[in-house]
């Protein structure tokens, strides 16, 4: 559990209510810790597909003749298990944001505790870093990434100030970006701030909410009747993403009805939102955002 402590692991696994021989998909493997625990309540002819573009995360692949570990993003969820010959599946799993892995170790620039290079990539194989965004985004489009992403109330200034700085030089490290936006940053706040800012950036850069969506859309295909899907957020703007589509099977509107006046949607909520305990977040600080809501496949409800 080194790698990555799992959040909410009990409950998450737990609301998929497992059958011993379906067929499962942990789409964010990282450490293995949600997989393993989906393992320990398959039976002998269960199996288990997981989902992870970070090379690191490989190196935790689980032996199992149950389990085989896919390399890429959750995004690809239906073409790669197509390959694998699966059109359907009992249930999903999906443990969403960044990794303890990927905050801990400083060069790959997740965290604001580290000097590092300008990176923040979860595939390592992508061209594309934060280097990238902080360089060449125009203003109107950082001003966005800051806006949209880290619901920054300074994004306009924020966009504005980068711009200036590297027309002097170009900003290469984490710590040349919290120079530059130094003016942002009041002691009282700079971290939470700062928090905001790499969020913003690294969702940007990892194309993390329209991957998001094209997983959701995908699972209403894939998911059996009467199949589950448990995910975690850690930020407002997942969590209301799979709040709206597990209510509507969709991310703005409303769903239509047709000439009875029945609304037809995909899912049904099963409980209520569920958070970690008091002593979950004790033991792991990082679970203190995580919000988890479990739906199940339907054919039809009014």
């Amino acid at each position: 559990m080194m790698y990555h402590n799992p959040v909410l692991l009990q409950e998450s696994v737990e609301g998929l209510c497992i059958k011993p021989n379906g067929i499962y998909v942990d789409v964010t493997f990282g450490g293995g810790g949600h997989s393993k625990k989906i393992l320990e309540a398959l039976g002998e002819y269960g199996k288990l597909f997981a989902f992870d573009q970070d090379a690191d995360a490989i190196e935790n692949k689980i032996e199992d003749d149950r389990f085989l570990l896919i390399p890429q993003n959750f995004r690809h969820i239906k073409r790669f298990l197509r390959l694998h010959g699966i059109t359907k599946v009992d249930g999903i799993l999906g443990d969403f944001g960044v990794s303890s892995h990927q905050f801990d170790v400083a060069e790959r620039g997740f965290s604001t505790r580290f000097e590092a290079d300008l990176d923040m990539r979860m595939d390592q194989k992508s061209a594309f870093s934060a280097y990238q965004v902080v360089n060449q985004y125009n203003e109107k489009d950082l001003q966005n990434v800051f806006w949209n992403y880290g619901e920054l109330k300074a994004a306009k200034g924020m966009a504005k100030k980068i711009i200036e700085k590297r027309q002097e030089e170009p900003i290469k490290t984490t710590e040349q970006l919290k120079s530059a936006l130094g003016k942002f940053l009041p002691i009282h706040r700079e971290n939470k701030i700062l928090a905001q800012i790499y969020q913003a950036i690294r969702i940007e850069v990892n194309q993390e909410i329209q991957a998001l969506k094209e997983f959701l859309l995908q699972t209403t295909e894939l998911l059996q009747v009467g199949g589950r899907m448990s995910l975690i957020s850690y930020h407002s703007l997942e969590d209301r993403l799979v709040k709206r589509f597990i209510r509507s099977g969709l991310f703005e509107g409303e769903p239509e009805k047709d000439v009875f006046g029945n609304i037809h949607v995909p899912f049904k909520k099963v409980g209520g939102l569920l958070i970690p305990s008091r002593e979950e977040i004790k033991q792991n600080s990082r679970a203190r955002s995580a919000k988890l809501r479990v739906a199940e496949r339907i054919e039809f409800t009014k």
